[in-house]
């Protein structure tokens, strides 16, 4: 089972709201998912991303794959940079 943190569509027609999900590769779009991991509301101005952390890193690390968009949110938030540092720290030693 291939796990993908991606984005589940909420909200209503021309108001788009967002769940960060870990779920099944398989799955669609805004089908079952396995865990939330936070939101993304693209609609205020700056756009409102809230992640938790702990969650996004320990899918992360369980070799996870974010889709673009989720990548390029994690980098605004820097969680890809922690998690690249958590990597190499691990290794260098």
């Amino acid at each position: 089972m291939a796990v993908k943190l991606r984005l589940l569509r909420m909200g209503a027609k021309r108001k788009p709201f967002y769940r960060i999900v870990a779920a099944d590769s398989r799955v669609k779009r805004d089908g079952k998912y396995i865990e939330l991991i936070g939101t993304y509301n693209p609609i205020t101005d700056p756009a409102e991303i809230n992640i938790k952390e702990e969650v996004a890193l320990k899918w992360l690390n369980n070799g996870a794959i974010p889709t673009d968009t989720v990548k390029s949110l994690f980098n605004k938030k820097g969680i890809n940079k922690k998690f690249h540092e958590m990597k190499f720290s691990k290794e260098s030693k």
